[in-house]
């Protein structure tokens, strides 16, 4: 019987991301030796060796778009077929692992997917999903969403899609099928929604209904929202761009390399502070 894989794999769609990616695969290479998958667009080749110089680092083309953000939607999407390995877990690029987390991948032995769920994890109360006012549209929020086809409900769970973990089973592939088919009414009512992936991804969990794990926030800890968490467990899995990460943290990411990376990277790669893309 050959041997199960398992591995990792991110997003890079445009340069703003580009610090955050070699960070984060500094990170991962600090607890992990698994394949690295990243799907990149918009990225000048001239600069792949800065990837490609972590060991057993594979790129992969993104869905191309002129829209940074809607190619890193799009390649989201396709996480399912471009992932490589029977088990993989999905983090964002500006994610920095402070621990192993091959408590992950085991549990990938029992469920079809481990998520985190959002900051704000009621659908009913997810702003963040709706064009206009929020505090206007706080309790419109669900009848926005089911008025242009998601099938949700009150009960409904947002879940932060920056983290992700998944096993290639048909309960999966169903999964990743029908949040292809809730993005497409999402992208179709942008008068409406914002292009964001959470109500679609939330619809096609209702509607596949897969065997799923739900980890705590120290998996996926945003530290924006710091004061917004009770935790009281050590954060494997920070999540913020490298600019406004702990001091601590960049010490995790921190060798010869990255630092000579880091000091190249003002002269050549955009602001991350002032990435144009973080607002839309």
């Amino acid at each position: 019987m050959p041997k199960e894989t398992r591995g990792f794999i991110t997003i890079l769609t445009g340069l703003y991301s580009f610090q955050d990616c070699v960070h984060f695969l500094a990170a991962v290479r600090k607890f992990h030796q698994e394949p690295i998958i990243i799907l990149i667009d918009q990225v000048p080749k001239i600069l792949y060796p800065f990837l490609t110089a972590f060991k057993h680092v594979t790129l992969k083309p993104a869905p191309a778009n002129a829209n940074t953000v809607l190619a890193s939607r799009q390649a989201k999407l396709a996480l399912y077929e471009s992932s490589d390995f029977d088990k993989t877990i999905y983090l964002d690029s500006d994610i920095c692992l402070l621990d192993n987390i091959n408590d992950v991948f085991e549990y990938l032995d029992e469920y079809d997917c481990l998520l985190t769920e959002d900051v704000q994890p009621y659908i009913v109360k997810a702003t963040n999903l709706i064009r206009g006012n929020q505090e206007e549209n706080l309790h419109q929020v669900l009848p926005i969403l089911q008025s242009v086809g998601l099938p949700l409900k009150e009960d409904s769970i947002q879940y932060n899609g920056g983290f992700l973990a998944f096993r290639k089973t048909e309960t999966t592939k169903k999964l990743f099928d029908e949040f292809k088919r809730y993005f497409e009414i999402v992208k179709d009512n942008q008068e409406k929604l914002l292009l964001k992936d959470q109500g679609a991804f939330a619809s096609a969990i209702a509607t596949v209904c897969p065997k799923m794990k739900v980890l705590p926030h120290t998996y996926n800890y945003l530290s924006k929202w710091k004061d917004a968490y009770n935790v009281d467990e050590p954060i494997k899995v920070l999540h913020c761009t490298y600019p406004y990460r702990p001091q601590y943290a960049k010490d995790v990411t921190r060798s010869f390399y990255t630092r000579v990376f880091d000091r190249l990277a003002k002269l050549f790669l955009p602001n991350q502070v002032t990435n144009p893309w973080r607002v839309k």
